[in-house]
């Protein structure tokens, strides 16, 4: 029973692999082999590629210091870290808010069945997570250290540990995780919010691992010392990966006694955490006169309502509105700077030309307009049966991008325009340039979904990251931007930046309203015609 309930658990995790939620059926067994090897290669030649290299650095100057214990300690906080991070909200998702709890307690099972294939769900998940950091480490450590059967011993034992560790740490913040997300208001934002922080604290932890690592070498022996003097605990679990059996077995007992006391707490409160309804948010009664809106007022109102109530939906389209103000205060810090650097290269009309490029191109990070249409779905038919005209429907979809785009891009214009030394004529094309480029990738956006909608998903994934339309949305932008500066290096800077971006605004104004008159004159009939 518990092996069923381990696949059933394992095949929930790794749907995307064995159903098409694209095409709502199941994939082939050459598509379903396809993918396992395309993730396999992922996981273990790309990411354990990137881990492999990074035990590289650090592994040949702390195995000639004699410091191999300090190696394992920092690969291990590495797989530690990166197995928590891997599997704490699928401990979330599968094991205190799995929505088949009360269908499976339900059923003749024994709750411990079902408590231990969930924790062993959680536990196989930290353990591939971990293991592309500390299986890379320990190849290299045998290769370039120390190979023998008690580093072979101590090498499977610190993969143990690691992975005993992990699941308690995601046991406990998957709770705290659930009862945060129990009594949250606006989890959509919220998970948004979250998103963004990782985000942010990976790209930063990216941009200065080079910097980390370098500082930690060179300060190896103090850092070393440290550690053996005042946390020699720490320091033993080091030594496990260079094959110290006693230090093995005190942390196995320790790690092991941990895990048997989470799953006695858990198992102790399963029933009530698995069944634990989120708290419900009381709200006293006010009589109040409702403002009435028009037509498109509604239309536009609902639009926002399903754009805020999908993370999803505004991770994957609307991620330049966060960008664009943190754009703006960084150009009013180091624009000028970085003005000065670009015109030390190319020239100070080149230099204002990039940055006008670079404002295009942060506003076609922005496609809410992409998946609009098709996120309709199967409720698209009550749009048109409404007494409604199509085109209003169509123009609250493509407001809601100008919106979000063209408020925030006039911050970064405006910190452009004060940190830029600009002629008239130059502040003019500042200005137009990208709110015009703006205004054309929404109209761009808004008629390849409308051309090509995708009505059939069970899973808002789909139109949101894997239609032709976002394809489009995401690569059409980056791609006009490469030809406007590929064009301006071959013939605009003969031509000068006021000529050449006129042009360019002109080319925009042109294209856009060429879209606008398509959208009214035809795009509602075809909305209309949609099924």
């Amino acid at each position: 029973m518990i092996g069923v309930l381990v696949k059933k658990q394992l095949m929930e995790v790794f749907k995307g692999y064995f159903y098409n939620q694209k095409k709502n059926k199941a994939r082939s067994k050459a598509g379903t082999i396809g993918m396992l090897i395309g993730y396999a290669f992922l996981m273990i030649f790309v990411m354990g590629g990137i881990f492999a290299f990074v035990s590289l650095m650090i592994g040949p100057t702390l195995f000639g210091l004699e410091l191999d214990w300090l190696y394992f300690l920092m690969m291990g906080m590495i797989a530690l870290m990166l197995g928590v991070f891997g599997s704490v909200f699928n401990t979330y998702a599968s094991l205190y808010k799995a929505k088949d709890n009360d269908m499976l307690l339900a059923m003749p099972i024994p709750v411990h069945a079902i408590l231990i294939s969930r924790l062993l769900n959680v536990y196989l998940l930290g353990l591939m997570y971990s293991g592309i950091v500390i299986l890379p480490a320990l190849i290299i450590y045998w290769i370039m250290g120390t190979f023998s059967v008690t580093t072979l011993i101590g090498g499977i034992g610190l993969i143990l540990i690691l992975s005993f560790f992990i699941l308690v740490l995601s046991c406990v913040l998957g709770y705290v995780v659930a009862q945060i997300s129990s009594r949250l208001k606006n989890k959509s934002f919220t998970t948004v919010i979250i998103s963004v922080v990782f985000l942010g604290l990976y790209y930063i932890v990216c941009f200065r691992m080079q910097n980390f690592i370098s500082s930690f070498l060179a300060n190896a022996v103090l850092v070393g010392d440290t550690i053996h003097g005042k946390a020699f605990i720490v320091y033993s679990l080091g030594l496990v990966g260079q094959g110290n059996l006693i230090s093995m077995l005190i942390w196995l007992l320790i790690s092991g006694a941990l895990v048997l006391l989470t799953g006695r707490i858990i198992s102790r409160s399963f029933v009530k955490l698995a069944t634990v309804s989120d708290v419900a948010v009381k709200r006293e009664y006010k009589e109040t006169t409702a403002k009435k809106r028009g037509v498109f007022g509604t239309l536009l109102a609902k639009e926002f309502g399903r754009f805020t109530a999908s993370p999803t939906y505004m991770l994957n389209c609307g991620l330049g509105v966060l960008i664009m103000p943190v754009l703006a205060v960084a150009i009013l810090i180091k624009g000028k700077m970085v003005a000065d650097l670009l015109g030390s290269v190319f020239g100070p009309e080149a230099a204002v030309f990039l940055i006008c490029l670079g404002l295009g191109a942060v506003a076609s990070m922005n496609d809410m307009a992409a998946p609009s249409v098709s996120l309709e779905g199967k409720n698209l038919w009550i749009l048109q049966s409404m007494p409604i005209d199509p085109v209003k429907v169509l123009m609250a979809k493509l407001s809601v991008q100008l919106l979000l785009t063209e408020i925030p891009m006039i911050l970064v214009i405006l910190a452009s325009l004060i940190v830029l030394e600009l002629t008239p004529v130059q502040m003019i094309l500042m200005v137009l340039y990208p709110l015009l480029f703006g205004l054309m990738m929404a109209l761009i956006d808004l008629t390849i979904g409308l051309k090509f909608p995708n009505l059939t998903w069970t899973n808002e994934m789909v139109p949101v990251k894997q239609s032709f339309s976002i394809f489009v949305a995401l690569f059409g932008g980056w791609i006009l931007v490469a030809a406007m500066g590929g064009l301006y290096l071959w013939k605009g800077m003969d031509m000068g930046f006021v000529t050449y971006v006129g042009i360019c605004t002109v080319f925009e104004a042109l294209l856009s309203a060429v879209l606008l008159v398509w959208l009214v004159k035809r795009g509602g009939k075809e909305f209309a015609e949609l099924r």
